[in-house]
């Protein structure tokens, strides 16, 4: 698991990929703090990690990154994860609803991978 704290770049997304999945990278995303964690097995890995460094869960939504894919590619990222099950926060599927919420961390994504 990495919490990101410089810029990546796809190619190292794509190692992190072959090393666990394959064709993916599970992330999580901070939508208030713009923070990343990428490259775990589970989403909820990632979810508490953040939630330790003190992140709110209502601000965390889980994606999957497809490197295969350029960046600007709707496929590049996917906004699914049983983290987003959030119905106490207005979301109720494994889909990310809000889409204020997906611009977000589309934005945050944009920012942290090049």
């Amino acid at each position: 698991m990495k919490l990101l704290s410089e810029k990546i770049a796809i190619p190292e997304l794509q190692e992190m990929a072959n090393a666990m999945f394959g064709n993916l990278v599970k992330a999580v995303v901070d939508v208030e703090k713009g923070l990343v964690v990428v490259d775990a097995e589970l989403h909820s890995d990632q979810e508490g990690y953040l939630i330790d460094q003190g992140s709110r869960q209502e601000d965390l939504w889980g994606i999957n990154l497809y490197p295969e894919f350029p960046k600007t590619d709707e496929n590049f990222v996917e906004f699914d994860s049983m983290i987003n099950l959030k119905p106490t926060f207005q979301n109720k599927s494994r889909s990310v609803e809000n889409p204020e919420a997906r611009k977000k961390i589309l934005a945050i994504i944009d920012e942290w991978i090049i």
